[in-house]
C-alpha cells in the first residue's frame, strides 16, 4: 500500500495527542465531515500511535458499524499500513488484534454496533480508549456503553463520522457541545485528502443530489426534506416502450391488500436496467381485495412466460411468498428492506443512469413526483420517509439494494458513509 503525503488536517489528527498543552485539554477527539475525506486513515493511525506511546499491557477497541464493515473499513487498510513499525497478531476467533513494539503490547477489540442488543457485547471489559467508526450510525445505547467502558487513568475517546440529520442525538449531543465535553472536533472535506485525484473528485460531486449532496459532499448536517428522489428527471431516466435485447430478468414486487400491490419487471440491455413494465393494483380504490392466488395468477400473465432469474419480493409478505413458493416456479428472494441505505442507493443509481424506466410505467412516475421525506418525523432524529406513495418506490428499492447493490456496477462508486 502506497501511502501518500498527509493534509494538514490529517497531520493534526496523528499529532493532537502529542502536544502537552492540546493533550491536557481534550478527553476525546471527533472527526466528521465527507465521504472520502481521509477521516478513517487518520483517525485509526493515530489512535494506535497514542494506545502504543502511552500505555502497555492493556485493552482497546475499534467499533464499527459491524465487525465486518469495522474489519472491511478500518482494520484492513490500518494493518497495511502499520506493517513495517510494528508486530502484529490478528486473532479473527476472538475478533481483537494484538499489537507490539518491543517489549509493549496492547490488545485491541473489535466490536459492531449494529442495534440497541449490540451493547451487551462490550458490556464489562474495561478499555484505556475506544474508537468509534461511523459513530453516527449506531444506538446511542452502544456507544454510550462503550464510552463507559474507558475507565482507565489517561483513556481518550476517537469519534469519526459522515453528517446525518441535524437533529441526530450524536450532533446535538457531541458536536454542538464538543467544547464541554473536551472534545476537539475537526470538519474534513474531500480536499483533506491528497490521496484524491481531480477527476476522482468531479466524479463523485455527479453521483448526489440535493440532501445527500449536502451531506456526503459538502459534509453538513441538513435536514432531508422535499422529494425523496430529487434527481428523477423524465428527460433523462424515461424512455419509449420499445422491443430491446434484454439478457436477464427479474421482478421487484412491494406487496399489499387493501394498499397498493406494485411490481415492476426489470431487463438488463447492454449494462443498464429498464423497468420493461409495471403492475399496480390499488385494492383500495377499485373496493376490491385480491387473495394471494389472485395476485399470483396476475404476476405470472405479467412475467409472460420470461425466465427471470428471481422475483423479488416484500420480506414481511410472508403469505405471498409461501403462495410463489407453493406453485414451484419462480424463485424468491427477501428484500433488503434497509429503507435509508436502499433509498440512497438507489438515489446513486439514478444518477448513474444504471437504471432507466419504459414510458408506460405511469404509476411510478406519479409516485416519483410525490414520495416525501416526513419533516415534523424527522426531528426525532431518524430521517423518515410519509408512508404514502411509497409502493412503486418501495418496489424499485428492493430491486435496486437486494440486487444491484451486490453486482459489479460499473459508473457506480461504493461508498462508505
Amino acid at each position: 500500500m502506497k501511502i501518500k503525503p498527509f493534509s494538514k488536517k490529517q497531520l493534526k489528527v496523528l499529532t493532537w495527542w502529542k502536544h502537552p498543552e492540546v493533550n491536557k485539554k481534550y478527553d476525546c477527539i471527533i472527526a466528521d465531515g465527507s465521504i472520502r475525506s481521509g477521516k478513517t486513515v487518520s483517525m485509526s493511525l493515530s489512535f494506535v500511535f497514542w494506545a502504543m506511546n502511552n500505555f502497555n499491557g492493556y485493552d482497546f477497541a475499534f467499533c464499527g458499524k459491524t465487525v465486518g464493515s469495522c474489519r472491511r473499513n478500518v482494520i484492513k487498510p490500518l494493518m497495511q499500513m502499520i506493517q513495517l513499525r510494528y508486530n502484529v497478531r490478528d486473532r479473527r476467533s476472538d475478533n481483537c488484534i494484538t499489537i507490539r513494539k518491543g517489549k509493549v503490547e496492547n490488545t485491541f477489540y473489535i466490536f459492531g454496533g449494529r442495534d440497541e442488543s449490540s451493547q451487551d457485547l462490550i458490556q464489562g471489559i474495561t478499555l484505556a480508549g475506544v474508537m468509534l467508526d461511523e459513530v453516527a450510525l449506531m444506538p446511542r445505547s452502544f456507544v454510550e456503553q462503550a464510552t463507559g467502558r474507558c475507565s482507565i487513568e489517561g483513556s481518550r475517546l476517537w469519534f469519526n463520522c459522515n453528517p446525518d440529520n441535524p437533529y441526530h442525538w450524536f450532533y446535538q449531543e457531541w458536536i454542538k457541545q464538543a467544547e464541554s465535553k473536551k472534545a476537539l472536533y475537526l470538519h474534513f472535506t474531500m480536499d483533506d485528502n491528497l490521496t484524491l485525484t481531480k477527476q476522482v473528485k468531479e466524479r463523485y460531486l455527479t453521483l448526489y443530489t440535493g440532501s445527500y449532496f449536502d451531506r456526503y459532499i459538502k459534509g453538513l448536517w441538513v435536514a432531508a426534506e422535499g422529494l425523496v428522489y430529487p434527481n428523477f428527471d423524465k428527460t433523462k431516466h424515461v424512455v419509449k416502450t420499445e422491443n430491446r435485447r434484454y439478457s436477464r430478468y427479474f421482478v421487484s414486487i412491494d406487496y399489499g391488500t387493501l394498499n397498493p400491490f406494485s411490481a415492476g419487471l426489470w431487463g438488463l440491455c447492454q449494462g443498464v436496467w429498464y423497468r420493461i413494465r409495471e403492475y399496480y393494483y390499488n385494492g383500495r380504490e377499485l373496493k376490491k381485495q385480491k387473495t394471494d392466488a389472485e395476485y399470483y395468477s396476475d404476476i405470472d400473465k405479467f412475467i409472460g412466460g420470461l425466465r427471470v432469474e428471481a422475483l423479488i419480493v416484500d420480506p414481511s409478505a410472508a403469505s405471498f411468498i409461501t403462495e410463489i413458493q407453493n406453485h414451484g416456479k419462480y424463485i424468491v428472494r427477501k428484500a433488503r428492506n434497509d429503507v435509508l441505505n436502499g433509498i440512497r442507493f438507489t438515489s446513486t443509481c439514478l444518477e448513474s443512469g444504471k437504471i432507466l424506466f419504459n414510458d408506460c410505467c405511469e404509476n411510478t412516475f406519479k409516485e416519483f413526483g410525490s414520495y416525501v421525506w416526513d419533516v415534523e418525523a424527522s426531528k426525532s432524529g431518524v430521517d423518515t420517509v410519509k408512508k404514502e406513495n411509497d409502493h412503486a418506490m418501495d418496489d424499485i428499492r428492493y430491486f435496486c439494494y437486494t440486487i444491484l447493490k451486490n453486482e459489479a456496477m460499473p459508473g457506480i462508486i461504493n461508498v462508505r458513509r
